[in-house]
């Protein structure tokens, strides 16, 4: 199961550490953060970079909710694992899905490229193919473009890297 744990945002490398250093591997599967790349202007060259696609959030793969939640508590730092109440919920199968679809295996959601046709967003290639309706602003100047989510119950505003190479009257 996945599940998702609330941190302080600028924190989670820190708790991703920890997660591993502290709770062993029969507990949890794996832990990550999902990335996105943006590209930025750098001293007059475009620089690829790496940023956290959902601030405050750290990503956890084990088969005990119990367990692992008994084992968060060596973990300095964590606010709480998404859940109702007392309850640990885990991420639905469409969640799942979608973020093994975005992120791929490394969880690192690569730049898209895109054309603007009649005030029209269509996607020509990266992970934001097929996505369009899920784009609410881009911002061409700083090759980003903002989505709305349905995760953890709820909608999640994320930030993206998407070139527009293309825009047509």
């Amino acid at each position: 199961m996945w599940y998702v744990v609330q941190v302080r945002t600028g924190t989670e490398e820190n708790i991703l550490i920890q997660c591993r250093k502290f709770i062993p591997d029969t507990v949890l599967e794996r832990c990550f953060i999902p990335y996105y790349e943006e590209k930025k202007h750098i001293r007059g060259t475009w620089t690829t970079l790496k940023k956290v696609l959902f601030p405050g959030y750290v990503f956890m793969i084990a088969e005990n909710s119990d367990i692992l939640h008994d084992q968060l508590k060596k973990v300095i730092g964590l606010t709480k694992i998404i859940g109702t109440g007392e309850t640990v919920v885990p991420l639905t199968q469409k969640e799942i899905e979608f973020l093994q679809r975005f992120g791929g295996e490394d969880q690192v959601v690569a730049m898209s490229e895109g054309v603007i046709e009649q005030s029209k967003v269509k996607i020509l290639s990266g992970p934001l193919c097929g996505m369009e309706g899920l784009i609410k602003k881009i911002d061409r100047h700083k090759r980003k473009a903002w989505l709305e989510l349905p995760m953890f119950g709820r909608v999640q505003q994320v930030e993206v890297g998407l070139e527009i190479v293309m825009k047509t009257v």
